[in-house]
This record gives C-alpha cells, sequence and structure tokens, in this order.
C-alpha cells in the first residue's frame, strides 16, 4: 500500500496482486492537530486488499533536506508499524503532487475542483509505482 501522507489527508494506492501496477484508491481525511490519522479507515483497507506491506512518501526538500513534513510522514509510519506490524518503506516524493497535477491536467483536463479532490492518490499512486519500479515485486 502506498500513501501520500499530508497534514489533512492520506491518498492511498495499492498494488495489484503481481505488484506491478499501482492505483489510486482514495483519501482519508485526518486531522493531525486533534489526533486523528485515519488509521480505521486504513485497517478496512489493509484487510480488503490484504496490503504486505506500506511504502510511505517521504516530502523532502528540493535540496535532500528533511523538513517538518518528513518527520510527519515517519511519525504516521511509525502508527502503522505498531498497528500492523507489517514493514514499512520510504520512497522519496518530491514533485509526485505536481506531477499528479500535471497528468491531471494534461491527460483528463481535470478542473482545479475536481483535481483538489483526487491529487493525493493519484500521488499515492505515483509513489507506490516509483517503489515498485524500483524495487520490483517486494511487497504485495
Amino acid at each position: 500500500m502506498g500513501l501520500d501522507v499530508g497534514s489533512k489527508t492520506v491518498g492511498i494506492a495499492v498494488s495489484d496482486l503481481l505488484g506491478w501496477t499501482a492505483q489510486g484508491v482514495e483519501i482519508i481525511p485526518i486531522n493531525e492537530d486533534a489526533g486523528q490519522f485515519g488509521i480505521d479507515r486504513v485497517a478496512e483497507l489493509v484487510e480488503r486488499y490484504q496490503v504486505g506491506g506500506f511504502v510511505l512518501g517521504l516530502p523532502k526538500n528540493m535540496n535532500n533536506t528533511s523538513g517538518p513534513r518528513v518527520a510527519a510522514a515517519k511519525n504516521y509510519g511509525e502508527l502503522l508499524e505498531k498497528q500492523f506490524h507489517l514493514p514499512i518503506d520510504y520512497q522519496d516524493e518530491r514533485l509526485t503532487t505536481v506531477e499528479a497535477e500535471r497528468m491531471l491536467v494534461e491527460q483528463a483536463d481535470t478542473s482545479r475542483r475536481k483535481r483538489k479532490k483526487v491529487i493525493d492518490k493519484v500521488a499515492a499512486g505515483l509513489i507506490l509505482q516509483s517503489y515498485l519500479d524500483r524495487h520490483g515485486r517486494l511487497l504485495q
């Protein structure tokens, strides 16, 4: 399962059973300040898709340094590890949201309002697909 962890939402993607292709599934609303991270919904999706591990986007700065969002992504990864006891890996996600938006504009000519509703799951799909392309079918 690929995750694009933001401050208000978590985009979710899963791979096909062979681990070749990733597709966005949904966006889970979260509230970091209130300690609401959507773990119950993630649990439902883990069971539904028989998830074997997680790939979280690591939103590094363009100069490869880590900022507060990297810490937030790692904290989310720790929550997942404690809850599910499944492998966690991180994938550099620099520019995935920009790429996702470009794809939605060019390929689907999606309006700005509609893009906002799907961009995080598209970005999660790009994160997971990049991982699958680089690492092969390690996760199921």
